[in-house]
């Protein structure tokens, strides 16, 4: 089961050294295979129609998500839009409430309500899962505004697509984020495709992150497939936000190896892109160096694997079983 705790990092002079130990970035592989293994069994799901509504998956992305966590601490807050999978595993929420919460079931992480869309955890300081184009990202500026009113050293990680930089309010809140030195890290996962419009079909400029920059806010562009780059640009971002008491934004060049969402084929793009963008994969970009630096064997990897697909058996066995919500919760949680 993946958690959030976090061990200290191991002192290094290098930028390049690892920072953590074996255990710990044993801990975010399995995390980040665990994310991808459950998004392919939940496609699968998907087409058997064993629930419905909107599903997007977030395979490939992983990188972005674990390694934008590994620099958090405790009470750090998250939000993001509706591909909104991997994000609650990266925060120690047990996959099987995610599940759950697809299947609309009492134990879901939304007590059956949210469906895959709209997901919470505030035990795991987990804001959302947002339908709504853009629209987390005013509200991850207002937890923010929260950690600074309360004076909390603690930081609001607002992510959001690239095919919301475009969108009016990303801008408002860049505004008030800088106008009052909020402690917001922005993360911007450009998977390269807005559903199906590639973003130098549909964004001026030459990288999104630089939009931020009218108001203030410095950031850089990272390579969003691997989680060790990804990892050290959010300790960079987070040391950022604590010593110049200002937001920071990160762009992820990153790619989702699915569609948009289940209904989408992706004709848009060929298989020659994808498999491309594929050689890059972050598992096995991780494994690679995992193996190299810590001298971890393939059996080790294999037990991991044979440990996951068990564990994704017994969290579609309990999402199954578990019961649907009471008719009263119709009225519960209802504001007017």
């Amino acid at each position: 089961m993946p958690t959030s705790t976090i061990e200290k990092p191991v002192k290094s002079k290098s930028k390049k050294a690892l920072l953590y130990s074996k255990k710990q970035y044993l801990k975010w592989y399995k995390d980040m295979l665990l994310m991808r293994k459950i998004e392919e069994r939940i496609g699968h799901l998907y087409i058997q129609q064993k629930f419905g509504g909107f599903c997007h998956l977030y395979i490939g992305q992983e990188a972005v998500v674990a390694g934008t966590a590994s620099a958090c601490v405790k009470e750090d807050k998250h939000i993001t839009a509706y591909r909104d999978h991997a994000h609650p595993i990266a925060l120690g929420v047990h996959p099987k409430y995610m599940v759950a919460e697809l299947y609309g079931k009492k134990t879901g992480m939304s007590k059956g309500k949210g469906g895959s869309m709209h997901m919470f955890s505030k035990a795991n300081r987990f804001y959302g899962g947002h339908g709504i184009v853009g629209a987390q990202v005013p509200i991850g500026v207002g937890l923010a505004f929260a950690h600074k009113y309360r004076n909390e050293k603690k930081i609001s990680r607002v992510y959001v697509g690239d095919g919301a930089m475009s969108n009016g309010q990303v801008f408002e809140a860049f505004n008030l984020a800088s106008l009052w030195k909020l402690p917001v890290l922005f993360v911007i996962e450009n998977n390269r495709y807005g559903m199906g419009t590639a973003v130098n079909r549909s964004a001026a400029g030459k990288d999104l992150y630089e939009r931020a920059t009218v108001f203030g806010i410095e950031g850089e562009k990272i390579n969003g497939m691997d989680f060790f780059e990804v990892s050290q640009a959010a300790i960079r971002a987070r040391d950022h936000i604590y010593e110049n008491s200002k937001p920071y934004v990160l762009e992820m060049d990153t790619y989702r190896y699915r569609g948009h969402s289940m209904s989408d084929p992706a004709t848009y793009r060929t298989k020659d892109e994808v498999n491309e963008m594929k050689s890059n994969d972050p598992l096995i970009t991780m494994k690679n160096k995992l193996m190299k630096d810590f001298k971890i064997k393939e059996d080790e990897i294999i037990d991991i694997e044979a440990n996951i697909k068990k564990q994704i058996k017994e969290v579609e066995k309990f999402s199954l079983e578990s019961p649907l919500p009471e008719i009263n919760e119709l009225f519960t949680e209802v504001y007017l």
